[in-house]
């Protein structure tokens, strides 16, 4: 089963997300906080991570780094309304080799399936049609 981790400080958001995600066959976890979110990463690591810029303790820029330090490879989602504050460190991650997507607060129940579909599941998920 594939993990999903969301890491936003907002409990309606990571509730939103845990309500578009449960029941579609994703193990489904989520954190309050950078700190809380690398704690889960290390016990657990994810497939596919959701993951809030703006939070108090650790940025999302900050988290995302030493998510890469975690869990390399991982596909990351940014979902954020505020990314224009954060271009500059954004562009310091890219340098660093470190890549992730960027969403647009808020998302749609299926916005965020789609993303968490076309990210988690390959062709070697789906059953071919049956042919007669």
């Amino acid at each position: 089963m594939k993990r999903i981790l969301i890491i936003d400080d907002d409990q309606d958001v990571r509730e939103t997300f845990l309500a578009a995600l449960e029941g579609r066959g994703y193990d489904v976890a989520a954190a309050a906080s950078g700190p809380l979110g690398l704690e889960s990463a290390s016990r657990n690591p994810p497939d596919l991570i959701f993951l809030d810029l703006k939070m108090p303790d650790m940025s999302g820029a900050e988290t995302l780094l030493r998510l890469h330090g975690i869990c390399p490879g991982v596909p990351v989602f940014i979902v954020t309304a505020f990314y224009g504050e954060y271009l500059r460190p954004l562009k310091d991650v890219r340098k660093r080799g470190i890549s992730f997507n960027l969403a647009r607060k808020p998302l749609s129940l299926p916005e965020i399936r789609a993303i968490a579909d076309s990210s988690l599941r390959s062709t070697f998920d789906t059953v071919p049609p049956h042919r007669h």
